[in-house]
């Protein structure tokens, strides 16, 4: 075996023995979407019929629908364009400009965008793909500061410590980027988007701060017709800079950047990932033209009442079976542990903040024991364990992703099964202390003791 073979064998077996080795998942058969609580199909529009015959209707008219033809600077792409055009006036944006993957947009905009002497400040908690277009980019690794997730105050405090240093900052020479994530994807949780626009106003009042929001995770769901949180707070003049992805709740694949004519301009001439790469298929777009029709005619709408409704059930359910739970083995995170109908900084006529979110991480030590147990039911259920290093050490848990197309009935067993795998693992535990006990007065403390140790 090679040096290299020997190297790369030796890291995955470290991982195997810390069972954090990622794996593809594998199922002898199909998994029902009824069964279904791990992928990022919030609406269902991945099995809506509905959609699929209106993208096989389109199809079947389209003038082109295989290849693309090569990079977006190629080949002219009328139906791209067409797309940009409409998003453009959906979202009310400048300027869209479509990329392969949100992981894509996200690269070439942070490697891109911030110039040498800037500073970008980003959430603890934000994606890996700003993590690897921030390591691309030409700022200094000291001019990259992280800050406590969703944490105003600490972000405040980051940029008046600056603000104090930095002259070119204080005088709008350079610029200051935070990123963050309008819902994220491990916790469930919000960026309060508002507080952390009025900050970068107040503080950098020569306009020099810009706010970048991944919109992945919330479109489609949240916001007038899907718009996304953004929008649902009538920010969208106020930051630099929207992400929104097609692979998740769309159905689709695919991504775009809301954002300036100058920005797209640049992306245009700067962005790699966008500019060395072949741009979406035809299928692609007209599979996103589909899914944005039914953002446009309230369909989708209908169905994202649902599933934040079903999100609201799950936890009444769940909540007073973990009051009994040592929280130790099994938990929700804190924003998820009370039913907070009124956030801090809302009035009783104000749209709940934060609204109900599909993704629920249920935190325990043992989260691939209880996948395991999920999966084992009599009918299956598909949940997803997630360690680290895609979460911090210590906040290892099984995310649960709820979907449009679950009924109550598929939310009442998923609990009644999490339910159960806790009562099982209670009693093992008390069986193992039994014996024990048992061992101790059968054969003395001593030798009781010496086991132990």
């Amino acid at each position: 075996m090679s040096s290299l073979n020997d190297k790369l064998a030796a890291a995955l077996s470290s991982r195997e023995k810390r069972r954090i080795r990622r794996r593809l998942p594998v199922s002898a058969s199909p998994v029902l979407p009824s069964a279904d609580f791990t992928s990022n199909d919030y609406l269902s529009l991945a099995t809506s019929s509905t959609l699929r015959a209106a993208f096989q209707s389109a199809l079947s008219t389209a003038p082109q629908i295989l290849g693309s033809g090569g990079s977006r600077l190629l080949v002219p792409t009328p139906a791209h364009v067409a797309l940009e055009n409409r998003l453009e006036k959906f979202f009310g944006a400048e300027k869209a400009l479509l990329f392969n993957s949100g992981f894509d947009a996200n690269v070439a905009f942070f490697s891109a965008i911030p110039q040498p002497d800037d500073i970008i400040l980003y959430d603890e908690h934000i994606h890996a793909s700003v993590h690897d277009g921030m390591g691309a980019s030409r700022v200094e690794s000291s001019s990259r500061i992280k800050f406590p997730h969703n944490s105003v105050a600490a972000l405040k405090r980051s940029l008046r410590k600056l603000l104090h240093e930095r002259d070119d900052l204080r005088d709008g020479r350079a610029s200051a980027f935070v990123a963050v994530e309008s819902l994220y994807s491990m916790d469930g949780t919000f960026a309060p988007l508002h507080e952390i626009v009025c900050c970068v106003e107040e503080l950098l009042p020569r306009r020099n701060g810009y706010v970048i929001v991944d919109e992945a995770h919330a479109t489609g769901i949240y916001g007038p017709q899907g718009r996304g949180m953004v929008a649902a707070l009538g920010l969208e003049g106020r930051v630099l800079a929207r992400l929104h992805t097609f692979g998740k709740a769309l159905a689709g694949s695919g991504a775009a950047i809301l954002t300036t004519e100058l920005i797209r301009d640049y992306l245009l001439n700067y962005g790699r990932s966008l500019i060395y790469t072949t741009t979406l298929t035809y299928a692609n777009i007209i599979a996103v033209e589909c899914a944005f029709d039914m953002l446009e005619n309230g369909s989708a709408e209908v169905l994202a009442l649902h599933l934040l409704d079903l999100s609201k059930y799950f936890l009444e359910l769940l909540r007073p079976h973990l009051q009994s739970a040592p929280p130790e083995l099994l938990c929700l995170p804190d924003h998820l542990r009370a039913d907070d109908k009124e956030g801090p900084n809302n009035t009783a006529s104000d749209p709940p903040f934060p609204p109900p979110t599909p993704i629920i991480p249920l935190l325990t030590p043992h989260p691939h024991a209880l996948a395991a147990h999920l999966a084992s039911l009599p009918q299956p259920l598909f949940t997803k364990a997630i360690t680290w290093p895609t979460v911090p050490v210590g906040t290892s848990r099984v995310r649960v992703c709820l979907h449009a197309g679950h009924t109550r009935d598929d939310v009442r067993k998923l609990v009644d099964g999490i339910v159960d795998w806790v009562e099982v693992w209670l009693a093992r535990e008390r069986e193992v202390t039994k014996q024990w006990l048992n061992v101790a007065e059968g054969e003395g403390v001593g030798v009781w003791m010496e086991s132990k140790l």
